[in-house]
């Protein structure tokens, strides 16, 4: 079972090379989830110097998926899907390093909730929070 960022971060070049090319870093991975850093880039942001919902969306997305391969394993936790994701703004995130600091609350047999913290550095409050459900498909 992958355990390390680097196990996990090698699973994604292996399945996913075109998720590396986003810019995410799986910094720290536990029991019951993953820490995942992007530092932004200039294609990240809206006008106004900030940082776009569809990335935050996606470096959430990322750090409960990291979670889930770590967790389940790649042969299960990768074939997870995103089943729910919903995502609560709560201050204007600008142009810095965002950390998603993901919390695994519940693995069941079909279906995996996790709540996940987005922080910029500037700030001490997170910038989001955001619930995600997974979905384990059948096999075959």
């Amino acid at each position: 079972m992958p355990s390390t960022p680097t196990d996990v971060t090698a699973f994604f070049a292996a399945h996913f090379p075109h998720a590396l090319d986003f810019g995410f870093v799986i910094d720290a991975l536990s029991a019951d989830g993953a820490t995942v850093s992007l530092a932004v880039r200039p294609d990240h942001l809206r006008p106004g110097d900030t940082v776009s919902g569809p990335t935050l969306m996606t470096l959430a997305d990322t750090a409960m998926y990291a979670a889930l391969i770590a967790g389940e394993g790649p042969e299960r936790g990768g074939r997870a899907v995103t089943s729910s994701l919903e995502m609560h703004f709560l201050h204007r995130p600008r142009a810095r390093r965002i950390e998603a600091r993901c919390r695994l609350l519940k693995v069941g047999r079909r279906l995996a909730v996790g709540a996940v913290e987005l922080f910029a550095d500037d700030r001490v409050a997170p910038v989001a929070f955001c619930t995600v459900t997974y979905g384990f498909p059948e096999p075959g």
